[in-house]
């Protein structure tokens, strides 16, 4: 199971890059095409909207990356981080749903449960 956690933390890495790289481009091309319109009220309109769908996704997709690096780390949040975007992953069809079913069925498992639980502290 410790090459499966591995495989996710990878995976969220790896589509957590590219989705920022994604909100940037849509941030730059919705906004930039109000820009390139010169009309003041088109700039409004492209920027709001540029900012509505890109920071929403910026943040998501950073989420993603420090999820992976949690579980690359084996930290005990990183599993009930990279579950809940997971989830939110299976409505991205088809890559989104193959991944995120991947990443649930390995972080519901039990063993993965205890590769990834907190270490004792000292009583």
């Amino acid at each position: 199971m410790d090459k499966h956690i591995t495989a996710v933390g990878t995976l969220f890495i790896a589509f957590g890059v590219q989705g920022v790289f994604i909100a940037m481009i849509v941030l730059v091309a919705v906004v930039g095409g109000g820009l390139l319109s010169g009309d003041e009220m088109a700039i409004r309109i492209t920027s709001l909207v540029g900012l509505s769908v890109a920071v929403p996704l910026f943040l998501v997709e950073s989420l993603k990356i420090v999820g992976g690096i949690g579980l690359l780390q084996r930290r005990p949040w990183a599993r009930i981080l990279v579950l809940v975007l997971s989830f939110l992953s299976l409505i991205i069809i088809p890559i989104g749903t193959m991944y995120g079913m991947y990443a649930i069925w390995v972080l519901m498992k039990d063993e993965t449960g205890r590769l990834l639980a907190p270490a004792a502290g000292p009583a």
